[in-house]
This record gives C-alpha cells, sequence and structure tokens, in this order.
C-alpha cells in the first residue's frame, strides 16, 4: 500500500513539474507575439458623420534627422529593395457594400459601420474612458454595447428588411 501511494505521488509530482515547464515554456514564447490592436478611423466632430476611406501612415516611417548648417545635404533616397511590411487586405465580409462609412458618437463610445445597401458591416468600435463594449453579429443585424456600471448604451444597425438603419438606445 505504502509502495503504491509512493508512486502515485512520484508521478503526481513529475507530471506537476512537466506542466509547469510546459506552460513557462508555451508563455515565453508567446509573450511577444501579441499584435497590435485595430485601428480606429479618424473621426471628425459630430454625432453622425460619413468619411472617406485612407490608408493610414505606415507605424515605421521616420523623419529624417536634422543636421547642422556645416554638414553637407543629405543625398537624394533611392527605394529600398527590403520589402515592406504591410498587412494583407481583408476580403469584404459582403459583396453588398457600398462605401459610405458612418460614425456613430455616443455617450459610451464610438460605433463606424460600412453601409451597403443591402447589409452593413462594422469597422471598428472603442469605448469610451471608463467604459466596457460588447459586439453581437448575426446575418441580419449588429449590435453594439457600451457599459459602465448599471448605464448601458446600444449601437444597434439592422438591415433584415430594408437598407442598413442604425438605432442607438440608451437603458
Amino acid at each position: 500500500m505504502r509502495r503504491g501511494l509512493l508512486h502515485v505521488l512520484a508521478w503526481t509530482l513529475a507530471t506537476g513539474a512537466a506542466v509547469t515547464l510546459s506552460w513557462w515554456g508555451v508563455h515565453t514564447v508567446m509573450t511577444g507575439t501579441a499584435y497590435d490592436p485595430p485601428r480606429a478611423l479618424p473621426i471628425t466632430s459630430g454625432d453622425a458623420t460619413t468619411q472617406e476611406s485612407r490608408p493610414l501612415a505606415s507605424p515605421t516611417a521616420r523623419a529624417e534627422p536634422t543636421r547642422g548648417p556645416s554638414s553637407k545635404p543629405p543625398a537624394p533616397r533611392e527605394p529600398s529593395a527590403a520589402p515592406t511590411k504591410t498587412p494583407p487586405k481583408a476580403p469584404s465580409p459582403s459583396p453588398t457594400a457600398s462605401g459610405r462609412i458612418k460614425s456613430y458618437a455616443t455617450e459610451g463610445g464610438r460605433a463606424v459601420f460600412d453601409l451597403g445597401e443591402t447589409s452593413a458591416t462594422l469597422v471598428s468600435a472603442s469605448p469610451a474612458a471608463g467604459w466596457s463594449m460588447q459586439v453581437w453579429k448575426t446575418e441580419t443585424w449588429i449590435r453594439v454595447e457600451f457599459a459602465q456600471g448599471a448605464d448601458r448604451v446600444s449601437v444597434f444597425c439592422t438591415w433584415h428588411d430594408s437598407a442598413p438603419r442604425v438605432e442607438i438606445g440608451t437603458y
């Protein structure tokens, strides 16, 4: 009996050590692999604004260092032969998207939709400071809910029986 308990204890300790070592190894490798969160579109003032899509500036672009008056002017830069790192374009989830980007600002945050003729897609949603956010999507509607304590603000986009329409509710 004692010998069996000793074997179970040894097996438990060895298994625990192996799991701990594996977790530590995976954790160490995965620590530096977090991706950047999606960027929100630039927003102008107003409750609902229409915006055109523009490419974002490269996060790796750097200004040329300033040179003193005694140094020679810099030589013109030639294009680099190294490939640039650009994210691949995601296919449009809706073939009927028209490119009408509309932004809806609320007390709890901002939701941006691409409103097509017969469907819509969520471009971005960002909560205001101190608010949290949750998103639900189906084939005929998208709901973005901002929450802070007991306060709730919901941006609801539907298109099941007509062109997409957006309703904002506070409860």
